[in-house]
């Protein structure tokens, strides 16, 4: 008897600045799947456009109320959801609440969860509550600027300092501020990107990235990834344009390695995450010349092309993506 495949919807674009680099990534993620256990299918979200695009290049509209569509007179229902959007409405909980609705099972943590890791401010003093470190920070809504002087900016966060969209998806709005006087056109930038701008202290050290996901029979952190650029940080031009160094494993201390591990799946857990996340930390000393792990930002939806960080930690970490992937679908289901 023929065993019936999973129909797998990569569900990717959104509404952000980011569409196109989440079709990049929904691409490398489809070159990952198992084609001969999953149907797998690309699901572009844009708006109220939601269509699969098909191999030939033609595409279909999915239907909405139920998130299925119609291939060649054949219905498809999809039966679960790899969710790549970078941004919205994929990565701050508003998918996953229509997924909830409809019981299809997806990749990613919840829709509070979701919410939380988006809103880079509000994650940072939650998770701080928890004991982890976080760079210090301060909140400006759109049309509350004139609230907050330079000269309190400056004093409370010190400068340098970095300008960043509160909720946003990427690299886009984040502006490096090095006196007073760049703050006003720097929360310009940051205000286009989002309605709550973070305005958050300077660390310096090492930055790494690293990559975690947990099944009900595992636990699994990838080996670090050290990101150097010449650029003044790891901006979109350094992310995506080539404009970086990325060394896997990490050139850190080997018992930093394994705190950086250990805090990767601790903060997962404290979360109770699901899918693949990746979190950014800043290694830096402390008086005495010890190593400090200072967490950035955690990604729900990592990129997944075959040079982002995600797939170079699993080739490093001698695992086959493909199985991962399997891995995180079959949780769903067991």
């Amino acid at each position: 008897m023929e065993t019936l495949k999973r129909n797998i919807a990569i569900v990717c674009g959104g509404d952000s600045s980011e569409h196109d680099v989440s079709m990049r990534s929904a691409q490398g993620i489809y070159s990952f799947f198992d084609k001969e256990r999953y149907n797998v299918y690309v699901v572009d979200v844009k708006g109220r456009d939601w269509k699969v695009n098909l191999p030939d290049g033609n595409t279909v509209s999915v239907d909405r109320s139920d998130f299925s569509c119609m291939i060649d007179g054949k219905l498809v229902v999809f039966d679960y959801a790899y969710i790549t959007i970078h941004g919205t409405p994929g990565e701050n909980g508003v998918m996953q609440g229509y997924f909830e609705l409809l019981h299809i099972p997806y990749s990613t943590s919840g829709v509070l969860v979701e919410a939380m890791t988006f809103d880079k401010y509000v994650l940072n003093h939650y998770l701080r509550g928890w004991g982890v470190n976080v760079a210090k920070s301060l909140l400006i809504r759109r049309g509350e600027e004139s609230k907050y002087t330079e000269e309190y900016i400056e004093k409370e966060i010190g400068m340098p300092c970095f300008v960043k969209p509160a909720a946003d998806g990427s690299s886009f709005g984040v502006s490096k501020v090095k006196n007073a006087d760049q703050l006003a056109p720097a929360l310009r930038v940051a205000f286009m990107e989002s309605d709550e701008v973070m305005i958050e202290s300077l660390l310096e050290g090492t930055e790494i990235s690293i990559g975690c996901y947990k099944t009900k029979k595992k636990s699994v952190v990838f080996p670090a990834t050290e990101v150097v650029t010449s650029n003044e940080f790891f901006d979109y031009d350094a992310k995506y344009n080539g404009q970086v160094q990325e060394i896997t494993p990490a050139r850190i201390d080997p018992e930093t390695a394994r705190r950086v591990a250990e805090e990767t799946s601790r903060i997962y857990d404290i979360l109770h995450c699901n899918g693949i996340i990746r979190i950014d930390y800043i290694i830096s000393k402390d008086t005495e010349g010890n190593d400090v792990i200072n967490m950035l930002e955690i990604n729900t939806t990592p990129g997944m092309t075959a040079t982002s960080f995600i797939p170079q930690q699993v080739r490093a970490a001698g695992l086959d993506i493909k199985e991962v992937l399997s891995d995180i679908v079959e949780n769903q289901f067991v």
